[in-house]
């Protein structure tokens, strides 16, 4: 059974860092492309906006909003997903999810305060 857990959310202020992680089961991550979505609070399907993701083969691509600050990665020992985000900003607030095809776990609410 796949299952996605995220975690490593919180609130932190304007130009802090968090990292999230994304602890995947059923599945092996390096053999798949994942991704990071994020949904914006009191947005509907329409706001959910695709961040980062990385092929099987390690490369990695990302929403021109992030570029520079974030990066995801992962670690296959571990098989977990990460996305360290650096100088937050309050648009960046949002509950954000990992991903990988159309399965998509739990996520975890980032608040970034101006």
């Amino acid at each position: 059974e796949v299952q996605l857990q995220a975690s490593g959310g919180g609130l932190v202020q304007a130009g802090g860092s968090l990292r999230l992680s994304c602890a995947a089961s059923g599945f092996t991550v390096s053999t798949t492309t994942m991704t990071w979505t994020r949904q914006a609070p009191g947005k509907g399907l329409e706001g959910i906006e695709g961040i980062s993701g990385i092929t099987s083969d390690g490369t990695t691509s990302y929403r021109d909003s992030v570029k520079g600050r974030f990066t995801i990665s992962r670690d296959d020992a571990k098989n977990v997903l990460y996305l360290q985000m650096n100088n937050l900003k309050p648009e960046d607030t949002a509950v954000y999810y990992c991903n990988m095809g159309y399965y998509r776990g739990q996520g975890t609410l980032v608040t970034v305060s101006s």
